[in-house]
């Protein structure tokens, strides 16, 4: 024990480094903790919301049990309606490369909410009815409940996408992702030279290799952007007399 004091007394000043270290594992751990609940009272925020119209879809379809036949194809139109505009909005960000540089995690299969969305949007494809068939009732409920859990699925992952932006990336992939977005803008640009937005669409694909996963559609409709530049910029030449 005297020993112990012996040292103790000698390396005194090895407790205002410790303290430090201990203290900058301590506000890491605090903030891990925040990101954990608040991705937690998300996840149950959307689960209440999901039930809740879940439940409303249970009314609905005992209703709808009971109604003429002829009214389950109006009802079929109408899932069909929302389930084709929560697509259109998933494809805004699908394939256009400057929201996926904006918002990276919506097109992240391992995000956990948007994986999620991913899987409840296969579940709609499935449960759509084929166009001239004759759904039951209980197609157009068991309709109903995945185009429901669909929308709320991708409001949850759309919520957090622009929530985090790009922080689940380091200092140098953020500086990386800036870069992108401004040249997106020169290639895209009807004021720039050929060259230029030529120049600047090949470094755009540069920056985010290995950083964002572009779609063969998201590429085919940047470039289809990137040509109808070239194509499409006024002459400033005077007319022939």
């Amino acid at each position: 024990m005297e020993a112990f004091w012996t040292f103790a007394g000698s390396y005194w000043w090895l407790v205002f480094p410790l303290f430090g270290l201990a203290s900058a594992a301590g506000n890491t751990w605090t903030k891990n903790a925040k990101r954990r609940h608040q991705q937690r009272l998300e996840v149950i925020r959307a689960k209440a919301e999901l039930t809740a119209a879940k439940r409303g879809i249970g009314i609905a379809a005992a209703t709808e049990a009971a109604a003429p036949a002829d009214t389950l194809p109006q009802q079929v139109d109408d899932l069909r309606a929302v389930h084709d505009e929560v697509t259109r909005r998933w494809l805004d960000y699908e394939l256009d490369v400057a929201k996926l540089i904006a918002f990276p995690s919506m097109s992240d299969g391992r995000e956990a909410l948007t994986a999620a969305f991913l899987r409840a949007k296969k579940v709609a494809d499935r449960a759509r009815p084929a166009e001239g068939a004759k759904p039951s009732a209980e197609d157009v409920a068991a309709y109903r409940a995945a185009v429901t859990e669909f929308e709320v699925a991708f409001d949850l992952a759309e919520r957090e996408a622009r929530r985090v932006r790009d922080t689940g990336f380091s200092e140098p992939e953020r500086k990386r992702l800036a870069t992108a977005s401004r040249l997106l803008a020169v290639a895209t640009d009807e004021a720039a030279t050929p060259a230029e937005r030529h120049v600047a669409y090949q470094r755009v694909r540069e920056e985010i290799d290995g950083l964002i996963a572009l779609s063969d559609e998201a590429v085919e409709v940047l470039e289809k952007k990137v040509a109808r530049e070239l194509t499409e910029r006024p002459s400033t030449e005077p007319p022939a007399a």
